[in-house]
């Protein structure tokens, strides 16, 4: 299993797993978080361009991708504070053929940076359960820029 960052060549493959975790969401009691598009085509090339997306794969195939970035966050920051720089995690999903996701990128993430911030949904309990196991604190709720909310995680490494 390797993580690396994503080319513009796994774009297809990309826009697949996201398809696929739309269907997911709506299957189990999410079905506004992402809805019928996001992420959109532009925002994914972008996040290739930017060489913020990541995939996951083995033996060639990828099975999941997530945007990480490193820094601040605006819609986080106006609630919440840091005075250090913070790993983001975003969009993380799975075509569902392989198990830990999340925990996978968490791994991959702690290498980058101490503290990693992630925001969920409040009906994605799938996300939910994973990062709380993993030993994430709940925040608070924060609104993004789109007026909606989201439930904000915060991991902090022992420094």
């Amino acid at each position: 299993m390797n993580i690396r960052k994503a080319i513009p060549s796994d774009y297809n493959r990309i826009m697949e797993i996201y398809a696929i975790a739309r269907e997911y969401m709506k299957n189990s009691g999410n079905p506004n978080q992402w809805k019928d598009s996001y992420p959109e085509k532009n925002i994914v090339n972008k996040d290739i361009e930017e060489k913020i997306g990541y995939v996951l794969e083995d033996n060639g195939h990828i099975f999941a991708c997530f945007v990480f970035i490193k820094g601040y966050e605006k819609s986080q920051e106006l609630k919440f504070p840091s005075d250090k720089e913070y790993g983001i995690i975003h969009r993380v999903a799975s075509d569902g053929s392989k198990r830990n996701i999340v925990s996978r990128i968490v791994d991959f993430a702690k290498k980058e940076m101490s503290i990693l911030r992630i925001e969920t949904h409040e009906d994605n309990k799938t996300m939910q359960k994973a990062v709380e196991k993993l030993g994430f604190k709940r925040l608070g709720i924060i609104q993004l820029d789109d007026k909606s909310f989201r439930i904000l995680y915060e991991l902090k490494e022992d420094v």
